[in-house]
């Protein structure tokens, strides 16, 4: 009977002990699917609100390249825009779709956020946009480092697509 008694006693204490004295430290990582269980925002973020990049309006930046001035006449022209489409199906879809983010970001709108001269460079000179212009460069990062692929579209093929851009 006493050892019962003991063996019980045993059980009691190390039920109390494993069940309690352990703290849960919350973790201050993100993870994937989940949101985060801190409840301290750090200063920076709740100091600055950060846009990001393919949200960012600038119209004043037109960009590195050739195109140095571009006027866009006040009516689209359909033949040209027809033509252009073409070119976006053929050499961009596989990166851009026109009304959401895929791998690139869609080209809806892009006219209120982006000079022409801006969206023809990028165009035509992806690759030293991303290394010289500050906006692609964020947009590179944003769109985890893949790279604007140059499709060696002739400035006129470029004018095109952004004719089709202008019907989006």
């Amino acid at each position: 009977m006493n050892k019962i008694i003991k063996s019980i006693a045993a059980i009691a204490i190390l039920t109390l002990i494993s069940c309690g004295g352990k703290e849960e430290k919350k973790k201050d990582t993100i993870q994937i699917g989940q949101k985060s269980t801190t409840t301290e925002t750090p200063k920076e973020e709740s100091a600055a609100v950060t846009t990001k990049a393919s949200e960012t309006i600038d119209l004043t930046n037109k960009g590195i390249g050739p195109i140095k001035s571009l006027e866009l006449p006040a009516i689209v022209d359909q033949a040209m825009a027809a033509k252009g489409m073409e070119i976006y199906k053929a050499k961009c879809m596989a990166c851009h779709k026109p009304a959401k983010k895929f791998i690139g970001p869609a080209p809806t709108g892009v006219l209120e956020r982006r000079t022409p001269e801006w969206i023809m460079n990028m165009i035509l000179n992806p690759e030293e946009m991303v290394q010289k212009d500050p906006l692609a460069k964020a947009l590179l990062i944003e769109f985890n480092g893949s790279p604007m692929a140059n499709q060696n579209l002739t400035e006129e093929e470029a004018r095109q697509v952004l004719e089709y851009f202008r019907t989006l």
